[in-house]
C-alpha cells in the first residue's frame, strides 16, 4: 500500500506555488480575454477557468490537464451569443453541451481519436502556433490592431493577418520591442543555463512575466 505521506497535497508544495503563479498570471488574462471577445459578461470568463481548473482534476485520471477557456472557441461561442435569445440560454446550450461530452466519455467515445494521424495533430498544433505568433506579433513590437482576440484571417477593416504584421513594422515601438525580445530572451535560456535551472521556486515564464511589469511601470 503506498504511503499516504507520498500523496499529500503538500509534498511537492515547492514547486507546485511557481508553477500555480505562472498559470495564473497566464489564465487570469487569458480567460478575460476569450470572454470579451466571445461577448460574454468577463467575470463569466473567469468563473470558467477557475471552475475547470478545481473539477476537472476530480474527474480526470491523468497527470496532466488543460482546461479552461480557449480562442479557439471564441467564434462559437460569439455566434452562439448572437444566435441564442439570452445569456440564460447559452449556459443552458453549454450545460447540454457538457452533458454530451459526459456521455461520450462514458462510452469511451475517445477511442476515435487513434484513427486520426499524428501528423494531423501535430500538424494543427504547429498551424495554431503560428497564427498565435502572427496574431501577436503587432502588439510584441508596441502596435495596437484594436481587434485582440480576433482570429479571423481576414479582419473587419478588409486587412489580413499578413497585411496586419506589415502594418505594424511601420509602428514600431522601440520601448515593447525591448520588452519582448528580453522576456523571449529570458524564456529560450532560462533553462540552458545550470544555476537557473537549479532553482526550483522560480522559473523562465514566471521571470519573463515579472521582468516583462518591471520593465512597464
Amino acid at each position: 500500500m503506498e504511503n499516504s505521506a507520498n500523496l499529500s497535497p503538500f509534498k511537492n508544495l515547492r514547486t507546485d506555488v511557481p508553477a500555480a503563479v505562472v498559470v495564473a498570471l497566464v489564465a487570469m488574462p487569458l480567460c478575460l480575454g476569450v470572454a470579451l471577445a466571445s461577448g460574454t459578461p468577463m467575470i463569466a470568463g473567469l468563473i470558467a477557468g477557475v471552475m475547470g481548473g478545481l473539477l476537472v482534476p476530480l474527474f480526470s485520471r491523468s497527470q496532466l490537464a488543460v482546461s479552461g477557456p480557449t480562442p479557439a472557441i471564441v467564434a462559437t461561442v460569439l455566434l452562439a451569443m448572437q444566435t441564442l435569445p439570452s445569456f440564460s440560454a447559452f449556459l443552458l446550450a453549454v450545460v447540454i453541451a457538457g452533458g454530451i461530452q459526459i456521455v461520450l466519455g462514458a462510452i469511451r467515445a475517445g477511442v476515435v481519436a487513434y484513427f486520426f494521424p499524428s501528423a494531423v495533430i501535430q500538424g494543427i498544433l504547429s498551424a495554431i502556433g503560428i497564427i498565435i505568433i502572427l496574431k501577436q506579433f503587432p502588439y510584441a513590437i508596441g502596435f495596437d490592431l484594436g481587434e485582440f482576440g480576433n482570429q479571423d484571417f481576414i479582419s473587419a477593416h478588409g486587412e489580413n493577418t499578413f497585411t496586419g504584421v506589415i502594418a505594424a513594422l511601420a509602428h514600431l515601438e522601440w520601448g515593447a520591442l525591448l520588452v519582448s525580445v528580453l522576456a523571449l530572451s529570458v524564456l529560450i535560456t532560462w533553462d540552458k543555463v545550470a544555476v537557473l535551472r537549479k532553482q526550483t521556486w522560480l522559473s523562465g515564464p514566471l521571470m519573463a512575466v515579472i521582468l516583462g511589469t518591471l520593465l512597464n511601470t
